[in-house]
């Protein structure tokens, strides 16, 4: 691992425990001084641009690595749901490393991670769009506010690791239960 790789893997864990962590945090949790930090990222900004970009390149990974279009083709039940599930299983994964990405201002107020993020956005939609049509997931929702849903789930999970209130090897497993059988006893509407 190279010196950068090493430093932006301890800003993220620090920045993970604490969103608000200052450069000067960021740096003592990397070991360095807080000039050295600087001549890696210039400024705090600087390091979450970067933080979001890979987060957005492992989103990228993680949908390629399961097969999502070729998946959402093939309008076969079982391979979608089984997509969804390790896209599930790989995104709080990725938690640990990337999941300030997932609600740092700084992050998605840069126009070349928000268009990446869209268009990535949109890909993850067409296999919630497969789903619906073969009844793995309801119908009655559109197929956006279902990855809005995953995503607001995963903030849930983020939330949870850092508050001691979720295992990590749970994270996974409450997302899909959440996702696919909801929360209510009878699983029906009122």
């Amino acid at each position: 691992m190279s010196t950068n790789d090493s430093v932006l893997a301890a800003a993220q864990r620090c920045l993970n425990d604490d969103p608000t962590a200052s450069m000067a945090q960021i740096a003592a949790a990397a070991g360095i001084g807080r000039a050295t930090l600087h001549r890696h990222y210039s400024s705090r900004e600087a390091l979450l641009h970067e933080i979001g970009s890979r987060s957005l390149d492992r989103w990228s990974q993680s949908m390629a690595a399961a097969g999502i279009d070729e998946v959402a083709a093939s309008g076969d039940a079982d391979r979608i749901r089984d997509c969804i599930d390790e896209l599930i299983a790989r995104y709080v994964d990725d938690l640990e490393g990337f999941g300030v990405a997932l609600t740092d201002i700084a992050v998605m107020s840069a126009e070349d991670l928000r268009a990446r993020c869209a268009e990535l956005f949109e890909v993850e939609v067409g296999l919630y769009a497969a789903a619906q049509q073969v009844g793995v997931l309801r119908a009655d929702a559109s197929p956006r506010w279902v990855g809005h849903a995953v995503y607001g789930l995963l903030v849930a999970v983020q939330d949870g690791l850092r508050d001691g209130d979720l295992a990590r090897r749970d994270g996974a497993a409450m997302v899909r239960r959440t996702l696919f059988d909801g929360l209510l006893v009878d699983g029906g509407d009122r």
